[in-house]
């Protein structure tokens, strides 16, 4: 499939190519199984506490928040001690705080629960995405990308269906007693992959030696341009993520047990349109990819606007428009990833850290206003969502090459 490039072979106790797409992608599962599976409890958790929408939605930005907090400090002790030990430590953080959600008495609590399993959970995706820069060069890494959205595209498509079910059977708590057991299982097949960051290249992780590092990141504009551009389309689906919970089971009357499968059609979108760029990203150029994907997200932004403001279709026209809209993510969430990555070999776990601190800093702001400014329609998450697609495409323009 890929051959490692980091000196030239792969390490004797390589497990294949296969395998480690597969564990890879199991670590960035961990933010959208966490994010996604209680999606269609957000309701119920809120009648249950006697709290409304905005609150509900803090115990969602707040993972957010804490996942972009928590890849800042992954990130350098990841470039210093290997990345294999500090993901676990990461997941027996995250695992703890899934038993302290199960067992939330108020929302303030889940809350706290939350941010927790955020910071936890933050080290694997970001020390997985360094893992795959420590073997693959930057075409390479693209592809590598698209492989493991691919594997990790189950979780989002899967998990709001299971959640709901779960949620139906043995109520919201249940929820988080099975993302633990979920953590603890990724846990035991990360072990079946060899370190990947040598010993010579770890560096130091004393304050000095980590501000420079993210100083030396903030600094390129090349970065900057992928990492904000890319974070304001995942932005866009964080605003998604938080508010159709409420627009469609709320506004739409769906069943919780069946918002899963309108979630999961957009997740087939978007595990196609990544399969897609896997295939052609090396023949076409990851930016002019980039360029292309970026004007269609702003065009389709405007017209899930429309749509969810003017009322056009009702339910199902906001489907479709949504769905379209998210479709383009699979043809940048990879190649913004891998744009920003490749200038930095030697700090691929910090900058991979700052890249997904943006990510997720930009998902809380946007999920809590799209539940801040909730007025009874789709209106302010539509608003919300164009807004962000209108900004990435600015910031590829201004800082990438034509």
């Amino acid at each position: 499939m890929f051959a490692v490039l980091k000196g030239g072979a792969r390490p004797d106790n390589w497990p294949g190519d296969r395998v480690f797409v597969f564990v890879m992608g199991g670590l960035m599962a961990f933010a959208p199984l966490a994010i996604d599976m209680y999606l269609p409890a957000l309701p119920a958790i809120g009648r249950e506490f006697a709290v409304g929408q905005h609150e509900v939605q803090i115990t969602l930005g707040v993972y957010f928040l804490g996942f972009g907090i928590g890849q800042l400090f992954w990130g350098p002790v990841g470039d210093r001690f290997g990345r294999r030990i500090p993901i676990a430590v990461g997941i027996a953080v995250f695992v703890a705080a899934c038993v302290l959600a199960a067992i939330a008495r108020d929302v303030e609590t889940l809350i706290a629960a939350r941010f927790v399993q955020a910071l936890g959970s933050s080290a694997a995706p970001v020390l997985a995405r360094a893992m795959v820069r420590d073997v693959f060069d930057r075409e390479r890494s693209a592809a590598m990308f698209s492989l493991m959205m691919l594997v990790m595209g189950a979780a989002p498509m899967l998990a709001p269906l299971l959640g709901g079910v779960v949620d139906l059977w043995a109520g919201w708590r249940a929820i988080f007693l099975a993302l633990g057991a979920f953590a603890l299982a990724v846990m035991w097949f990360l072990f079946r992959v060899p370190e990947t960051l040598a010993h010579a290249d770890r560096r130091p992780a004393d304050w000095r030696s980590v501000v420079a590092g993210y100083a030396e990141v903030a600094r390129d504009r090349r970065f900057l341009a992928y990492a904000f551009s890319g974070a304001f389309m995942f932005a866009a689906m964080f605003a998604y993520i938080g508010g159709t919970p409420f627009v469609y089971i709320e506004i739409f009357g769906v069943k919780p047990e069946l918002y899963g499968f309108l979630f999961g059609l957009n997740v087939v979108g978007m595990m196609a349109a990544s399969a897609v760029n896997g295939r052609n990203v090396g023949r076409i150029g990851l930016d002019r990819t980039l360029r292309a994907a970026f004007a269609a997200a702003a065009a389709l932004g405007g017209v899930v606007f429309a749509v969810g403001a003017g009322g056009i279709g009702g339910l199902w026209g906001l489907v479709a428009a949504i769905f379209a809209f998210l479709a383009t993510i699979g043809f940048i969430g990879a190649n913004a990833t891998a744009g920003a990555l490749a200038p930095f070999p030697h700090l691929a776990g910090t900058a991979s850290a700052l890249a997904g601190a943006i990510q997720f800093g930009l998902g809380a702001v946007t999920s809590v206003l799209a539940g801040y400014f909730a007025d009874g329609t789709p209106g302010p998450m539509c608003a919300v969502i164009a807004a962000c697609a209108v900004a990435a495409f600015a910031i590829n323009r201004w800082g990438t090459p034509a």
